[in-house]
């Protein structure tokens, strides 16, 4: 077949038109360029743990030798065998039967202030054989249970599986709880662990996260009245139940706890559900030391 001039001319046109049009379908939104140097140095887009929902980062315990909560600049009323060591980030707390007990109410842990909440936190810890840990509490002034009760199964033998048993008191008065049935995170006296509640008071989905992954196997806990509430006045504990607090024992409860033998570093508390994978960078910048 023999071309034209003016057949050429028209071939070289409709060739430059899908080429355009190519390089249109490439970037449709006609986003800029992304400086890859504005990225050096982060993990997963943040610089640092600081960085994530900083926002509704509502209480925060650093432990870079105060036991203060940063954000109210709140100190303990009593302590017992509470010191610090080297952390995950700067320093931690370490407890040898030990506990930080405040006496007192939160703003941000009120009943309208917390509906929804993610509770990050490092630990070293170990099974005892014989006595739960209360990893920190929401308590209730002379009651058993606790608004929320973060309760490590420490009462096991196992050196391979550590129980995470966190609980709610509901709306309705009731209880709710989670358990990481089938899957346990790695953990011993010299393993930092990272662990992650959250719950959303809308969908009543109330999950335990270990390490960048979910392990609960009863994450649905229901609507209504058996949403999750803080009640008031509440008080707030690390490392203790009341029953391990001289002159706080509950009269006629059970002896299931023993104050905490562990560590514990960045314990953060946010009004918010994290997302997955802003759940996944705080793991990761903790192991970076972020």
């Amino acid at each position: 077949m023999k071309f034209t001039k003016l057949n050429k001319i028209i071939i070289l046109l409709v060739s430059s038109l899908m080429i355009v049009a190519c390089k249109k379908d490439g970037n449709p939104n006609n986003l800029s360029d992304v400086d890859a140097s504005s990225y050096a140095g982060k993990i997963d887009g943040y610089a640092n743990a600081d960085e994530v929902y900083s926002s509704n980062l509502v209480a925060y315990w650093s432990f870079d030798d105060t036991n203060n909560e940063l954000k109210s600049n709140s100190a303990p009323t009593n302590t017992a065998n509470a010191s610090f060591i080297t952390g995950v980030k700067g320093k931690a707390l370490k407890l040898t039967a030990g506990y930080l007990y405040y006496a007192k109410q939160f703003d941000a842990l009120k009943t309208d202030a917390l509906k929804n909440f993610t509770i990050s936190s490092w630990v070293q810890i170990t099974n005892n054989g014989s006595k739960k840990t209360m990893l920190m509490t929401i308590a209730r002034p002379n009651n058993f249970l606790g608004s929320l009760d973060y309760r490590l199964n420490t009462n096991s033998t196992s050196t391979t599986f550590l129980g995470i048993g966190p609980r709610f008191t509901t709306l309705g008065g009731g209880s709710q709880d989670n358990l990481n049935a089938n899957l346990s995170p790695a953990f011993g006296a010299n393993a930092w662990t990272h662990l992650v509640l959250t719950y959303n008071g809308t969908t009543g989905i109330f999950k335990v996260w270990a390490d960048g992954k979910d392990i609960g196997s009863y994450n649905s806990r229901g609507t209504g009245n058996n949403i999750f509430k803080a009640y008031e006045p509440s008080e707030f504990i690390i490392g203790a139940h009341y029953n391990n607090i001289p002159g706080k024992e509950i009269a006629g409860s059970a002896a299931d706890f023993a104050a905490m033998t562990g560590s514990v570093d960045e314990l953060r508390i946010y009004n918010t559900v994290l997302q997955d994978a802003s759940i996944k960078a705080l793991y990761n910048l903790g192991k970076a030391g972020k």
